[in-house]
């Protein structure tokens, strides 16, 4: 029987919106403290209940706004839930914002590590992969220049390279196989369809339901913050596709 790896009961997700009109940012944090500004509540996921099993590959599918990236975030313990609980066997390495945490004014050497920290890598660790990462990345020419001179692309293929240096327990992927140019893209999804085909657990996000369809055993489905369906990949991606049209 296989293990449970990831499970979350009744977890919901509240964000505060402002509603009112600033035109500035010196007018916004003038009413922010004296605490004049408008907010309306909103609850980006709904009493999610969901477990995954250890080798599942789980899709996740669902309109814009329908809660998918939050879902991701509170897996990966990025975002803690508004109420619920959220119970994780094994570490997790998280493709959903690429180099989120880099400092724009240090160079790519620089941020190799100071990104690495920031995912609980070793100095070792990161020694050991240094080379790897850059060989991979297709920046070596670049590792000392400051990433503020890097296009989107570049960080993107950094933080990738950077990310998936170690084989983890689980696997979340969201929207990243855009990174870079083509090739690079052909070549980060080779990396991560070899990382799933080792076994481990893949939570996993695309826009493109064949590609979902082609490499999940089981489909979520998210309806403004909600699971509308869950189960048969087929069914699901099938009845998901149907609901364009209306």
């Amino acid at each position: 029987m296989k293990n449970t790896v990831i499970e979350l009961k009744n977890v919901s997700m509240q964000f505060d919106l402002n509603i009112e009109k600033v035109n500035s940012l010196k007018e916004y944090l003038i009413k922010y403290f004296k605490r004049e500004l408008k907010f309306e509540k909103m609850w980006a996921l709904k009493e999610i209940n969901l477990k995954v099993l250890e080798g599942d590959i789980l899709g996740i599918v669902g309109f814009n706004g329908a809660g998918k990236s939050t879902l991701l975030k509170v897996i990966s313990g990025i975002l803690k839930p508004t109420t619920g609980e959220v119970k994780i066997d094994g570490n997790i390495s998280p493709l959903i914002e690429l180099g989120a945490g880099f400092d724009m004014d240090l160079t790519a050497r620089e941020n190799i590590f100071l990104n690495g920290y920031i995912l609980g890598y070793s100095k070792k660790l990161l020694k050991e992969k240094y080379n790897e990462i850059i060989e991979f990345s297709e920046l070596r020419e670049f590792m000392d220049v400051p990433l503020k001179n890097f296009s989107s692309g570049m960080v993107a293929r950094l933080g990738f390279a950077i990310a998936t240096i170690i084989e983890p327990k689980i696997l979340i992927v969201d929207e990243i196989l855009s990174v870079g140019d083509f090739k690079f893209q052909q070549k980060s999804e080779r990396k991560i369809k070899n990382m799933m085909g080792n076994g481990i657990t893949v939570i996993f996000v695309s826009h493109s339901i064949d590609q979902v369809e082609e490499i999940c055993n089981k489909v979520v489905w998210l309806e403004k913050g909600k699971i509308k369906k869950i189960g048969n990949t087929k069914e699901i991606c099938e009845e998901y596709r149907n609901s364009w049209w209306y």
